[in-house]
């Protein structure tokens, strides 16, 4: 199907938002009528840069307060009509959008709305213009996309049809399956957008916390199959307002955008790409390092033992059980410290996996390697992680990416760690739910329900995806303040069988946890009934608990962080799936005190 962006979902003048869907694969935009009003280029010129990009101009909008109105009002309305339909026909636009009123003069009276919409069609159609009515969600005395049917089903004219928004319909809680009962050819247009579920005003609502299809709590998906089942052939087209949108860059915007409505083909079946490969563990986490002392240092301490070096870059493998990181010292790790830059995954099908990724807009990496190297398929992630796709042991006939590295001591010892529990990413600002989307659609992974996290600057949000079986967990967060660098450290949690004796352990080693306030374990005693010994066991050590309504439970503390990157030793018990989300306000503020007194 044909896909297409109002320019009201974009940042920056027309022409960069122009540019910015046309890059990202649009087929058309609809514009914005503030957007052209506050440009310096003319109707025709804005319709040779739409032509010269590719991008036809499938609707002009808004058109406000015309229907049900007194007469004179009206009249006024048919002449600020003939001046848009004018301007359309020099913009090569021809459908335009007209909003339910909420004119304080409007009246109920559909008969009247029918009769006027009549003559507003009449008019369009001397310019070669489509009216496409649509229900406000607080419209006046419409506002349900059913009564709006009625309306144009009673004016009964060709030039008029309804616009349905996925917003204004399943923010009102509207059942969608009644849009059957419409014919295709009289749904002028579909404009979509998702939403998290919000107890607010629906306008306040509807003009700062729409997102893209997929990115929110709204069943899209579920309405375009009611839509295509009337024989809509019309485009997809996206309308959000969002005040994160409104100042990102509009080029990964668009591309965000667009992916959200490949997606939702694939759900709706209108189109297939590639199936998701979807991983089934983590094999490796990279960390860019100037100085690789102190990462080592700590890993030591951990219980890793550096086991290989790469044969032809500065990068060695430290490894205990099946947690396995990199230590890179190349070019790219001499700016901004130590930091998470890459992810190995493993999957059944590399190719495939990065066929997927490319279909839904990933940009492929390019490598350099020298020809003995294995032919790792990456791509990078909205936040600039690399994702490495890597072949499972299962697939024997693919090359090993540990082939690439000579051994260099014997294999580690057993210290209790048994793999990486799941990656904490720290996003932009504003890629947190372009991130959840990308996680999800291009690496087949589960997203659960955002969490806010209480910091003592301000509040996170905090996303977690994963696999069915929790081989694979990720924690996206977005940081409280934008130069707080406490808050936006990411980190690798370590599974391990007694986080006990793990901390112990690693503390012996020269290791250095992070102190807890002891308020947490005296009110840690009151909320659990836990032994005095393992309480006396997580003062001790910093050790956080928490426990879940089925009984599971989680036992876990960190590390200092060292530049950008900190350790979590996790144990969990009982099935929890949990990450310990009560716990992170107490992290983060001990995290901050730590920095202060060491800064």
């Amino acid at each position: 199907m044909r896909t297409c962006i109002a320019t009201v979902c974009l940042s920056g003048s027309l022409t960069e938002k122009l540019t910015a869907a046309a890059r990202a694969g649009f087929d058309g935009v609809e514009i914005f009528e503030n957007d052209l009003l506050a440009g310096p280029l003319g109707p025709e010129e804005i319709r040779a840069r739409c032509a010269d990009l590719g991008l036809t101009v499938d609707l002009y909008q808004p058109m406000r307060d015309v229907e049900a109105l007194p007469e004179e009002e009206f009249t006024r309305s048919l002449r600020r009509a003939r001046h848009k339909f004018e301007l359309m026909r020099r913009l090569g636009a021809d459908t335009v959008l007209v909003c339910s009123s909420v004119h304080p003069l409007a009246v109920d009276d559909d008969a009247l709305a029918a009769a006027q919409l009549a003559r507003l069609a009449d008019l369009a159609q001397d310019f070669g213009v489509r009216v496409a009515y649509e229900a406000l969600a607080w419209g006046r005395h419409v506002s349900t996309y059913d009564h709006a049917w009625r309306i144009v089903e009673a004016a009964d004219h060709p030039a008029l049809g309804t616009c349905l928004d996925s917003f204004h319909i399943l923010s009102r809680g509207s059942d969608p399956k009644g849009i059957e009962d419409i014919p295709g050819d009289k749904i002028f247009f579909l404009q979509l957008a998702d939403a998290p579920r919000l107890a607010m005003d629906v306008l306040q609502w509807s003009r700062h916390y729409r997102c893209f299809p997929g990115q929110g709590g709204f069943d899209v998906a579920g309405l375009v199959r009611h839509v295509l089942r009337t024989g809509y052939t019309g485009p997809l087209s996206l309308e959000v307002f969002n005040d994160v949108f409104r100042q990102a860059d509009p080029g990964p915007t668009a591309v965000d955008g667009r992916r959200s409505l490949l997606v939702l083909q694939e759900e709706t079946g209108a189109a297939a790409p590639p199936a998701p490969v979807v991983p089934t563990g983590v094999a490796f986490a990279e960390l860019l390092t100037p100085d690789p002392a102190p990462a080592a240092a700590v890993l030591g301490a951990l219980g890793f033992t550096r086991t290989a070096r790469h044969r032809g870059k500065p990068v060695d493998l430290w490894e205990q059980g099946d947690a396995r990181i990199l230590l890179n010292t190349g070019p790219a790790a001499r700016r901004d410290g130590t930091r998470l830059a890459a992810i190995g995954l493993t999957s059944p099908d590399p190719a495939g996996a990065a066929r997927r990724a490319e279909a839904l807009l990933a940009p492929v990496l390019p490598r350099r390697r020298a020809p003995e190297d294995a032919p790792l398929e990456a791509v990078a992630a909205p936040d600039g992680t690399e994702l490495f796709f890597c072949a499972t042991g299962r697939a024997p006939e693919l090359p090993d990416w540990r082939a690439d590295f000579a051994d260099v001591t014997a294999a580690p010892r057993d210290t209790g760690i048994r793999g990486i529990d799941h990656l904490a990413l720290t996003q932009p600002w504003h890629h947190f739910d372009e991130a959840a989307l990308f996680h999800r659609s291009v690496l087949g992974l589960d997203a659960q329900e955002s969490v806010d996290l209480a910091d003592p600057y301000g509040l996170m949000r905090s996303r977690a995806v994963a696999t069915a079986d929790g081989s694979v967990r990720l924690a996206l967060t977005v940081g409280a303040a934008p130069g707080d660098a406490t808050a936006h450290a990411r980190h690798i949690a370590l599974a391990c069988d007694d986080v006990v004796a793990a901390a112990r352990r690693f503390r012996a080693a020269g290791g250095r946890l992070l102190p807890v306030p002891a308020n947490y374990h005296d009110d840690l005693a009151a909320r659990f009934d836990l032994p005095e010994e393992d309480l006396a066991a997580y003062r001790d050590l910093g050790i956080l608990y928490d426990r879940d309504q089925q009984g599971g439970e989680f036992r876990h503390c960190y590390t200092r962080t060292v530049g950008q990157v900190f350790f979590e030793l996790v144990q969990r018990d009982g099935g929890y799936g949990g990450y310990g989300a009560p716990n992170a306000p107490i992290r983060l503020a001990a995290q901050h005190t730590a920095h202060d007194v060491s800064g």
